[in-house]
């Protein structure tokens, strides 16, 4: 019989924040965006690594991946100071997805400042575009407009990787933007989205994630692939997990919780769990690639050294 892995994990996705004293616009009490989860009230609180290792729980999380949290726009620069002063004092998170407006005229210089940070090793702007399949071609992305594609040109200048949030039916544009800059890799975040469980709109996020799988420079992050209103459960997602190793090969993918957004439909144990089982027949050493390597390697982590020191034996509460 199949083990569950039991190896140490990098967690290639998840967020702090600090709502209260930080400026997140979609985070304050008043604010109630259009979320793909629903009510999302249950997150405007401060998280931080003594509850990120809470709910992680027994899960061997040895380094984590933070990514940008919609931090107030006209100071992107405030949020990498912010969470590298929080890996000062905890030694987590262990590698950086900064925030950069692409299509800003400060850019470039942005960009700058964010490559000067020692742990940013990658940046993510949502391109926006069409919210529905039967839209794509009367309506595009930023991924097209000159302006922001400029602002990409510059990542590669920074040796930075690009994440990328964008539904499925968004990817044949995401692929260009690929073949047009190689040397940029680029992250697709959260599975490509695929929300739509209907016989059709997996067969059409499938046949999307083949043709974007099919460029060299890109990788894929395994995460929020939760449904509104519905517990997360293995046989809900086994199937699309499934897909994404196929279609992009071990070596491409990566486990990722997307926490604390993602504890909205199950808890950190749950996803995890869950992704254990789905992958249990595969060798060992292609989970050890999924649930540790590929992330370390990609995004360049670096090893915790303070974590156990600031924190107390169950990871609650600082000492």
């Amino acid at each position: 019989m199949a083990e569950l892995y039991d190896g140490p994990i990098v967690d290639a996705h998840h967020h702090f924040w600090d709502p209260v004293n930080n400026p997140h616009p979609w985070l304050a009490a008043s604010a109630n965006i259009p979320f793909r989860y629903g009510d999302y009230s249950a997150l405007k609180r401060r998280y931080f690594p003594q509850d990120y290792f809470a709910d992680a729980g027994e899960h061997q999380v040895v380094e984590t991946v933070y990514v940008e949290t919609e931090w107030a726009p006209n100071d992107p620069i405030g949020e990498s100071r912010f969470i590298h002063a929080l890996a000062a004092r905890y030694g987590t998170p262990n590698a950086v997805v900064a925030q950069a407006w692409l299509d800003a005229d400060d850019a470039p210089q942005v960009l700058a400042a964010q490559a000067g940070f020692a742990r940013v090793r990658s940046v993510r702007h949502k391109p926006g575009g069409p919210t529905q399949p039967d839209q794509v071609g009367r309506s595009h992305s930023l991924m097209s407009d000159e302006q922001w594609r400029r602002g990409y040109a510059e990542l590669g200048r920074h040796g930075l990787h690009f994440d990328l949030q964008t539904p499925w039916w968004n990817l044949d544009e995401a692929a260009r933007l690929a073949r047009d800059f190689p040397n940029t890799l680029l992250i697709l975040n959260h599975a490509g989205l695929p929300s739509d469980r209907s016989a059709q709109g997996l067969a059409d996020w499938q046949a999307a994630m083949a043709r974007f799988a099919r460029c060299d420079n890109v990788a894929v992050k395994i995460s929020g692939i939760g449904q509104a209103g519905k517990p997360w459960r293995v046989e809900d997602n086994a199937w699309i997990v499934r897909q994404v190793i196929a279609l992009f090969g071990s070596e491409r993918a990566m486990f990722a919780s997307n926490f604390p957004v993602d504890g909205l439909c199950g808890s950190f144990d749950d996803i995890y769990r869950g992704f254990k089982r789905i992958v249990a027949d595969l060798p060992p050493t292609t989970q050890e690639q999924l649930f540790l390597r590929n992330a370390r390697r990609i995004y360049r982590t670096v090893p915790d050294t303070l974590r156990h020191a600031q924190l107390s034996p169950d990871m609650r509460t600082p000492v």
